[in-house]
């Protein structure tokens, strides 16, 4: 049943700084932004960084780059941005991402309506006036009607949790606030702690660099090859051209990339089948191998075990000292069960003189001295020490804002149990507040899932404004229904038995040590027809006034 119409005004008039405040310029704020202007609101953009591009701008790290292929990666909504910009890489690197994301705000004059160096410290909802008052860390305030949230769901980082962290004399810093300016690693001491994608991508590409490179790893990881390769002419011809096939590709599959997985079962082929069908993922480009594979292999131990095979016998092949690759190999989870790094030639790195892995699970690190890492075993002396220790993802960026909705309730301690989201896009008794990526909401190829998550955002704010409606909450009934949809998504999935960032575990903050589902889990498909159906329908399912 439809939640009743609100349409008692708000108790006094307002004159708000904003119609729109939007916290964050990275891919979801910036064409959040376009859209909002399309309709001639007065928008503001807070930004913590000195320019756009998010991810882009804050992952600056040596060999950051994109596991999306590019052309599936880049915006959609403009014909001439397709046909101007020309992605020199399957695969750009960080550097060709940031001067993207510069050129589409330059070409739509986006700069003028965001303000940079400008973090967001408290947005609390003010009830009279159906209005949020949002803060910056410089203590200015600013109002508006509705606030929405592009803060990403991997952009708050963690450093670990090591005693005499601070000590350390020589260079530090998290993959995730790379310096600005050239770090010089001829001849140097350099540590990587932590092998997860950041890592495996850092590691790779300074290890011919430096002079000696250790990498502690406390969890193996598995990785896959990237393939990458430059985009010759004729190939950026037929991906101009192959554009509109493109995006209605990414439209049509289940996490909006290139690839999607395979209808059959890996039983339902020999076992010869299997392995050339395992060989021909192997050998191609990007994510076919995670999300192009058998249906089954991410919901079927035994299928899992088939994939699980193949690849540990491929990082045995890669790997000289058998030793070593054993390390490399995951004990604790099967392929694909946590986010799947992809890589070009790390394995390879280890068989390189100067590099030496040290397994974390056989010597701990004790502590950071001022000379570089003691481990139960021995010290290590460095120059640098780099931190490719993850985030504290999907909710962390949330946690960093003092949110307070309707009454003065705090986002913090209504999510304390895991996160409740309607449609992964509001929250109930937080009117007025829209989240772009946040938890609960498609995530997959993210630009894909970013433009259809702004433009059905656009499309309840246009409905507001167009009505006269001051006043936008989901209720607690459909909060509660689609918290439990998701929560039934995941029943049955490998990966939600497994302790990653996708399951709301950081062993480096405090909460985050007990498994939550913090991420939808269906079909974009079928995510996007649940939110078409829900404005189709003119909204009922939400308190309007």
């Amino acid at each position: 049943m439809a939640a009743p119409r609100q349409d008692h005004a708000p108790s006094r008039a307002a004159a708000l700084d904003y119609d729109v405040i939007i916290i964050g310029a990275g891919l979801s704020g910036m064409y959040q932004l376009y859209r909002l202007r399309e309709m001639g609101l007065k928008v503001r953009v807070f930004e913590t960084g000195t320019g756009v591009g998010g991810t882009w701008y804050w992952n600056r790290y040596p060999g950051a780059r994109f596991d999306s292929e590019s052309y599936s990666y880049g915006y959609s909504f403009s014909k001439e941005l397709l046909e101007e910009w020309e992605w020199s890489e399957h695969f750009a690197g960080q550097p060709e991402t940031l001067r993207y994301c510069n050129y589409v705000a330059d070409k739509f004059d986006l700069r003028r309506d965001i303000q940079f160096e400008s973090r967001v410290t408290a947005a609390i909802y003010q009830d009279e006036t159906r209005s949020w008052m949002v803060t910056l860390e410089s203590g200015a305030r600013h109002t508006c009607r509705f606030l929405i949230t592009a803060i990403g769901p991997l952009s708050t980082p963690t450093l670990p949790r090591i005693e005499g962290r601070d000590s350390f004399k020589g260079q530090s810093f998290h993959t995730a606030r790379w310096p600005k300016q050239t770090v010089d690693f001829a001849g140097k001491r350099v540590a990587v702690i932590g092998t997860g994608a950041t890592g495996i991508q850092t590691i790779q590409t300074i290890a011919g660099e430096v002079g000696h490179l250790t990498v502690f790893q406390r969890t193996a990881n598995w990785a896959a090859p990237l393939h990458n390769g430059k985009i010759d002419a004729e190939t950026q011809g037929k991906i101009k051209a192959g554009y509109p096939e493109i995006f209605a590709r990414c439209k049509e599959t289940f996490a909006c990339f290139v690839h999607t997985p395979d209808p059959r079962g890996a039983f339902e082929v020999s076992e010869e089948e299997r392995e050339a069908f395992y060989e021909k993922l192997y050998g191609e480009r990007g994510f076919g191998i995670w999300q192009g594979n058998f249906r089954d292999i991410l919901i079927d131990r035994k299928a899992n075990a088939t994939i699980s095979d193949f690849v540990a016998r491929k990082i045995r092949e890669r790997v000289r000292d058998q030793a070593v690759a054993d390390k490399l190999i995951p004990k604790n989870h099967g392929f694909g069960t946590r986010r799947l790094p992809l890589e070009t030639f790390y394995y390879e790195v280890y068989n390189r003189d100067n590099v030496e892995l040290v397994d974390l699970s056989e010597t701990p690190i004790e502590r950071i001295t001022p000379e570089g890492i003691r481990t139960s075993a021995k010290d290590y002396a460095f120059d640098i020490i780099i931190y490719a220790t993850g985030f504290d993802a999907i909710t962390g960026s949330f946690d960093k804002i003092d949110l307070r909705g309707a009454g003065g309730a705090l986002l913090k301690e209504k999510w304390k149990h895991g996160p409740e989201t309607y449609l992964g896009l509001m929250i109930d008794g937080f009117p007025n507040l829209m989240m772009l990526m946040g938890p609960h909401t498609a995530l997959g190829n993210i630009p894909r899932s970013i433009e259809y998550s702004v433009d059905w955002v656009t499309g309840l704010i246009r409905f507001a404004v167009e009505n006269g409606l001051t006043f936008l909450d989901a209720t607690p009934e459909g909060t509660a229904d689609w918290t439990d949809h998701v929560k039934a998504l995941g029943v049955g999935l490998l990966s939600n038995e497994v302790d990653s960032w996708m399951t709301g575990i950081n062993r480096n903050v405090d909460g985050k040590q007990t498994r939550i589902v913090a991420r939808y889990s269906g079909s974009a498909p079928a995510y996007r027809a649940r939110c078409d159906e829900v404005a189709a329908k003119g909204y009922v399912e939400l308190r309007l006034g």
